[in-house]
């Protein structure tokens, strides 16, 4: 089968930045709702729309094509007093950005009594390396397409 509109692709994946270090690779294979649903970005779509399993592809993105440049404007100093105790570098926390959006937020510096947090995603701003190979294609049910993402055993639960 063909990967095309309302097909679930299912891949493994690496992703590494521009000079090749590799920053985060699949666990279990992912899938996703193929067809503009936004489950995936658009350049990695456009690269497996057509292909069939076991096509592999090297898709590059730039931070507009992937999580978009950073925004220092994401980057706050809170004071440690107003966290629980036990606040750690690496830790991350939900909370609201100026914008009123919600936003993870992660802990990049203790300093003294100020805490430093960043609501940028970890890969903003960099340019990205997807290496992606397809292990399986299927129609999409009814209800995957309704609901506009993949269900099952790598998709989203419900």
């Amino acid at each position: 089968m063909h990967i095309t509109k309302n097909t679930i692709v299912t891949l493994s994946y690496r992703v590494s930045d521009a000079q090749g270090k590799l920053l985060e690779a699949s666990d279990a294979p992912m899938a996703y709702l193929h067809g503009g649903y936004g489950n995936t970005f658009e350049k990695i779509e456009a690269a497996l729309e057509g292909q069939t399993v076991g096509y592999a592809t090297t898709v590059v993105l730039a931070p507009e094509d992937a999580f978009g440049p950073r925004d220092e404007s994401l980057v706050q100093t809170i004071a440690k007093s107003d966290f629980p105790p036990g606040v750690k570098v690496g830790g991350t926390l939900r909370g609201v950005a100026d914008d009123g959006g919600e936003r993870i937020f992660t802990v990049v510096k203790i300093k003294g009594p100020q805490v430093i947090l960043d609501g940028n995603h970890p890969h903003a701003g960099k340019t990205l390396r997807f290496a992606v190979k397809v292990l399986d294609v299927q129609a999409a049910s009814a209800e995957e397409i309704a609901h506009g993402h993949a269900h099952g055993a790598h998709g989203h639960q419900h």
